[in-house]
């Protein structure tokens, strides 16, 4: 189907979402929409998809102009959306979920609903269990799970916004295999992102946006530089790691063991120095997560002893790892970095302390707008965490970190976020490691492990790595180990399942 976006314009208070905004996405073609975080990109397709009602401009299918006010008109109309976070109900299984937006009876359907949900399945080598409960997939799983819900929706345009952050890579080869299959079917793909290189594996053609705009329309392959010029205006050059190990140790851990229902974990002896940055590599769920949760006082080893700055904090409370300087990052921002409804400025105004019983709101709006300018987030202290975009997500999340830090832990601290704002991340965590912050992070992101740390920690099935020097590692020989192949110059620690 094609689709047509002729001069659409939303504004939301004073900001110009999109402005005088044109798209063509032609018949059997995935069309590349790329831009830098709050560029306009998820706007202009939730117009499109009913989620947003636009101010200005014009829809049109194969041709016919159309009216789409609700997620509901554009599924009639062939239009369905998959979002970042995928829309299912997690205490129901995959068929359940698989069922919602059927019209007719559920029960008279379910046996023909399941026929038809094998067969999507294995036509696009999706290994879903219909039976399986929504909560314990995966967020690749969850995706799989709502094209799977949307082609049995009849949906002939489909609308994939930012789809490869927080999935594996092989779930990522399972997504771009099934759009390429799509497309080829004559089936239209709007594939929304702010990765160059998903960009180029992908699609056909790519439009570009920036502040609202539309600024380019390229066929793909295109040269990076032009598209990086297009995104930002001007290019852009990474930070540079210096060295700013200390010899005193921020962190020491002794024979520590981590277990959970399906997953044990030691590590007889690790030492972080103050300034140094350590790498978290491997596969969702082989561990890494538990070492930060263990490091911020959220998960209580099984045995051993943990000291920060040579304080043993094995026993302490929550308050006391606060006390200590050691501040944790998530990965899910708005479930576990921030509160929904609040705004910045009460965000803010929970991480000062109170003058009495009362809060100083008067203060703490100064602090808002000083941390809002000097983080450039482009929101105001009025505005609810969950209206900003993912990169002014994080950089809030950052403004909310105490200074100075010991110790600083951080899950997949640039998912989801453009080109410049991962540079800006960066920045600000290498001014840290300057101060004498040690960090700790995870990656799903390979070459963002190899540029950043000073050592790297492979977690991968029953192995964990002791230490390594970046500077030993080649991006292959990770993406080997934590596929499992140590070798011998790389001990492993250990690991049971």
């Amino acid at each position: 189907m094609k689709v047509e976006l002729q001069h659409i314009s939303k504004r939301f208070g004073t900001v110009r979402a999109n402005d005088d905004v044109s798209l063509t996405v032609e018949a059997g073609s995935i069309h590349g929409l790329l831009g830098e975080n709050g560029a306009g990109k998820s706007t202009l397709v939730k117009v499109l998809s009913g989620f947003i009602s636009r101010d200005r401009g014009t829809l049109l299918l194969d041709g016919q102009a159309v009216e789409i006010k609700t997620p509901a008109d554009a599924i009639a109309f062939g239009i369905g959306m998959l979002h970042q976070d995928p829309l299912d109900f997690p205490p129901l299984s995959v068929l359940d979920n698989f069922l919602v937006g059927k019209s007719g009876s559920l029960f008279m359907h379910r046996r023909q609903a399941l026929r038809e949900f094998r067969q999507l399945a294995v036509q696009f080598n999706f290994a879903l269990n219909p039976n399986e409960k929504v909560s314990n997939l995966t967020v690749g799983e969850r995706q799989q799970l709502e094209i799977l819900r949307l082609l049995s929706l009849g949906v002939q345009t489909l609308i994939l916004d930012e789809p490869t952050t927080g999935i594996s890579a092989s779930q990522q080869d399972e997504l771009f295999a099934a759009a390429k299959q799509l497309a080829a079917q004559g089936k239209s793909i709007i594939f929304v992102s702010h990765k160059l290189e998903d960009v180029d594996e992908l699609c056909d053609r790519v439009t570009i946006m920036r502040q609202g705009q539309v600024v380019g329309n390229l066929e793909i392959p295109c040269p990076d530089e032009t598209l990086v010029g297009l995104m930002f205006g001007r290019e852009l050059a990474p930070p540079v790691k210096p060295n700013t190990c200390q010899d005193a140790a921020a962190l020491a851990l002794n024979n520590i063991r981590l277990s959970t229902d399906r997953l044990s974990v030691k590590i007889p002896n690790l030492t972080v120095h103050q300034g140094e940055v350590i790498g978290l590599a491997g596969l969702e769920g082989s561990g890494q997560q538990l070492l930060l949760l263990l490091c911020a006082g959220l998960l209580k080893a099984s045995s051993g002893k943990m000291r920060v700055n040579d304080v043993d904090m094995t026993a302490k409370s929550y308050r006391e790892y606060l006390a200590a300087g050691i501040g944790y990052s998530p990965a899910d921002r708005l479930r576990d970095g921030l509160i929904r409804g609040l705004s910045i400025h009460e965000h803010v105004a929970l991480r000062t302390p109170p003058n009495g019983w009362f809060v100083d709101w008067k203060g703490t709006l100064e602090k808002t707008q000083h941390a809002i300018a000097m983080f450039n987030i482009r929101g105001k202290p009025q505005t609810h965490v969950e209206r900003l975009s993912g990169g002014n997500q994080q950089r809030t999340q950052l403004a909310l970190l105490p200074v100075p830090l010991n110790l600083l832990l951080m899950e997949h601290p640039t998912r989801g976020l453009d080109i410049e704002s991962v540079l800006w991340v960066w920045q600000q965590l290498i001014a840290r490691c300057e101060g004498g912050t040690a960090i700790i992070f995870t990656s799903s992101d390979l070459d963002e492990i190899m540029q950043y740390s000073d050592r790297v920690i492979v977690f991968s099935g029953d192995q964990v790595s002791e230490p390594i020097d970046a500077t030993e590692l080649t991006v292959d020989r990770l993406g080997q180990m934590i596929g499992g192949k140590f070798g011998d110059r790389h001990q492993a620690l250990s690991v049971s399942t």
